[in-house]
């Protein structure tokens, strides 16, 4: 039935498969790079050859489809302690990893400070981004992103606010939208 008034499906409703995702549109970068310091032994390691990563940003919703990065950049040889050394392409995305940063902080901000599921989550990056994030990769960066926070925490500090403590505080929190901020104050120090 087809006519003013008739809904046709949404043909991304629903999560895809993988083997039915829309071949990406391909954005070829270069970072070559002369001469790259060792960080085993600090040396000077030359440059040996190419090498090419592949990775995943935000697509390209004028064609529907996804977006892959391919970085090629060179790959360094030490003569001092014979290995190889990658060039650094930590500004684009985590050591190892395949999607780049804004893929990341995109995902894990609609996880931990939207409040959705993984799985929703998912679904919402293909449907509005052209990105497909598997729903367990999600779930491991949020874990990880926790981790690393709880990792960046420093104990001195607590240590020191525990000091001179006298045993009674003062506490105000102030709300604008979503977010609160708590302001926790020694009314005796």
């Amino acid at each position: 039935m087809c006519g003013p008034g008739a809904s046709r499906p949404d043909p991304t409703a629903g999560m895809p498969a993988i083997v039915d995702l829309p071949p990406p549109e391909i954005v070829a970068s270069s970072r070559p790079s002369q001469r790259q310091a060792c960080p085993r032994c600090g040396s000077q390691a030359y440059r040996d050859k190419q090498c090419y990563r592949t990775l995943h940003d935000f697509g390209n919703l004028d064609l529907w489809c996804p977006r892959d990065l391919v970085v090629t950049s060179s790959q360094h040889s030490c003569t001092q302690c014979h290995t190889y050394v990658n060039a650094d392409l930590s500004d684009l995305a985590p050591p190892g990893g395949q999607d780049t940063h804004r893929v990341v902080d995109l995902a894990v901000r609609l996880v931990v400070e939207d409040g959705l599921p993984s799985r929703p989550a998912s679904w919402h990056l293909w449907r509005d981004h052209r990105v497909f994030v598997p729903c367990a990769t999600l779930q491991n960066w949020v874990e990880a992103g926790g981790k690393k926070a709880q990792a960046r925490m420093d104990t001195d500090f607590l240590d020191w606010a525990l000091a001179d403590f006298s045993g009674y505080v003062a506490a105000e929190e102030r709300y604008d939208g979503p977010f609160c901020m708590l302001s926790v104050v020694d009314n005796r120090c």
